[in-house]
């Protein structure tokens, strides 16, 4: 009788990634990133259980927007009255490179504690330096089409 395999904590092995965003779509960037995050790409991917991979995003400043999105605006609200801010995608990317890569990666996680939990292991770096060096990180081929 064959029975649906289910990964215990004992069991999951973790590697380092990195991933060079130079050049890449933020999108293709987030979306590859996620499921590496999440452990798709593993046969052994449990929906109910944190079996990615660590992900470390270096040159997050020169990853670029494709057609007209870099002119959209992001809107947020202070709560205060009369605190609606804007900023466009181009400026947010410009001004704080990291923070947009973690803002478009956490959109495509759960929502859940797996989902926090899975969002940990992202780290992101405006240049080409990090401190992961002692985890030996495996680059990780993202296409540039």
């Amino acid at each position: 009788m064959n029975r649906t395999y289910t990964a215990k904590p004992s069991t999951i092995e973790r590697k380092w990634h990195i991933v060079d965003a130079t050049g890449v779509p933020i999108g293709r960037l987030a979306s590859q990133v996620a499921q590496v995050l999440r452990g798709k790409h593993k046969p052994t991917f449990t929906y109910n259980m944190d079996c990615g991979d660590f992900v470390i995003v270096i040159n997050a400043a020169k990853a670029v927007w494709t057609g007209g999105k870099g002119d959209e605006l992001i809107y947020w609200h202070t709560m205060w009255p009369g605190g609606l801010r804007n900023i466009s995608r181009e400026d947010f990317l410009a001004t704080k490179p990291e923070r947009l890569i973690e803002k478009v990666v956490w959109g495509m996680l759960p929502k859940t504690k797996l989902g926090r939990a899975t969002f940990k292991k992202l780290k992101v770096y405006a240049g080409a330096e990090h401190p992961h060096s002692a985890q030996e990180p495996k680059p990780l081929d993202i296409s540039k089409k």
